[in-house]
């Protein structure tokens, strides 16, 4: 088995590196929380001094850091990872950070003539004791494939996303989604309450809906995602009932910032001519044209 270095032993980063050693992975640590190392010493880890400690002799070492600057400093900062790490050898940097520092990172390492793999993580701390994690995946194909099996003895699934850097945009699309989505489940969710429904009844309902389900596995698929125009639920339709929505929240004294911003964008949705359009497909052409993007 593979001799592994481990830079980051947070609450993530340590559980991620209990489940390769249980695959059998010799493991050499560094954290700058005295008692993060302590911990894994004591279930059969190596304890290092420094980032450049871990890395010396590793042909794979796995970064797990709070912020790009961070990661950036423990590779190439005094004693980092690039001044003892051997051509040939992988950084694999887990932590959610922008893609534009992913890129920098790996041509400053791509120069020493070491590859680079970005795997944000996804899910929570507790797939991440239970090697139950997914990972958004950027780079080489060949540098990939070389740290498939370590990732897949920290999870269950591993998404090639393209090019190193888009593991890291992937990651940030993803907690996007997920920020939003929670911030307008908190929004109707109190409105409910205020309205006099109940806790346990709104999860219910919500469970067998797309707006508790997720829209990306119930309504985009034959809509948004192949671009089809036809409806299943008009946008107007949506419109319309965000508005009476925000009606309800006015007349209830309940604040719907969310939807109040939407709002504006159903509008102009429909101003762009896709009020008869399917919701899903009308809004993504309204905010890929907004974004300059190009359809696809």
């Amino acid at each position: 088995m593979a001799t592994i270095g481990f830079v980051g032993l947070g609450q993530m980063g340590g559980a991620m590196s209990r489940n390769l050693m249980r695959a059998g992975h010799q493991l050499e640590v560094f954290d700058i929380a005295e008692d993060a190392v302590a911990a894994l010493v004591a279930d059969g880890a190596r304890g290092a001094a420094s980032p450049a400690a871990v890395a010396k002799g590793k042909e794979i070492v796995f970064t797990m850091l709070p912020i790009g600057k961070i990661v950036e400093e423990a590779v190439f900062g005094p004693n980092g990872i690039a001044e003892t790490i051997a051509e040939g050898s992988i950084v694999v940097d887990m932590s959610t950070i922008l893609p534009t520092e992913t890129k920098r990172i790996g041509e400053r390492l791509k120069a020493q003539g070491v590859g680079m793999v970005d795997a944000p993580v996804g899910r929570t701390s507790a797939h991440a004791v239970t090697g139950t994690s997914t990972f958004m995946v950027g780079g080489e194909p060949a540098d990939i494939e070389r740290v498939r099996p370590l990732l897949m003895a920290m999870g269950e699934m591993v998404t090639i996303c393209g090019p190193l850097g888009t593991g890291a945009a992937m990651k940030l699309v993803n907690n996007y989604i997920s920020a939003v989505v929670n911030l307008a489940t908190a929004e109707g969710l109190a409105m409910g309450l205020k309205a006099g429904l109940e806790l346990p009844v709104m999860a219910e309902v919500l469970s067998h809906t797309p707006a508790g389900r997720g829209h990306i596995t119930t309504t985009w698929p034959e809509k948004a995602l192949k671009d089809e125009p036809s409806p299943a639920f008009m946008l107007d339709l949506a419109s319309k009932d965000l508005s009476l929505a925000l009606d309800m929240a006015a007349a209830l004294q309940v604040t719907l910032a969310t939807g109040a911003v939407g709002k504006q964008l159903y509008a102009s949705a429909q101003a762009n001519g896709h009020g008869r359009s399917d919701w899903t497909t009308g809004m993504f052409r309204t905010l890929k044209k907004m974004g300059g993007v190009a359809s696809r």
